[in-house]
């Protein structure tokens, strides 16, 4: 890790619109100087979809040398970054797939990026967001 550097989040949706949303509610929540945040969301001509191409080039614009969490929404998410995670070099080292609740586990995922928490702490965090109760 680099000394400084703080953890970049990927964020995969099937839908670009969601993806950036959620990006948006995420950072604004973080407050201040939020961590890196990219969204990943869709097919490049805009439709409905997940895309090797975009969550590589969103996760090579959020790494600053001290990891990448990728939090995705759907099933085919999952499938595409793990393909990516296989080729082994599509990816920054040290990225990760998280599994976490998508909206949940990206403000939390965010937060403790933004407070300075390494890989470890924001997979925990974001996991954690599974144990999140409503009523």
């Amino acid at each position: 890790m680099s000394e400084g550097s703080t953890v970049g989040i990927v964020l995969v949706s099937h839908s670009k619109e969601v993806a950036a949303a959620v990006a948006a509610l995420a950072t604004g929540l973080a407050g201040g100087r939020a961590a890196p945040v990219a969204p990943a969301g869709g097919t490049p001509d805009g439709g409905l979809g997940t895309s090797s191409e975009l969550i590589a080039e969103a996760a090579a614009s959020v790494d600053g040398g001290a990891g990448v969490a990728v939090l995705v929404d759907l099933g085919s998410a999952v499938l595409t970054v793990k393909a990516l995670l296989a080729e082994g070099d599509e990816l920054p080292d040290a990225t990760r797939l998280i599994d976490a609740p998508f909206l949940e586990g990206a403000v939390a995922a965010v937060v403790t990026a933004s407070a300075g928490g390494d890989l470890d702490a924001v997979e925990a965090a974001a996991s954690e967001a599974y144990g999140y109760r409503k009523v």
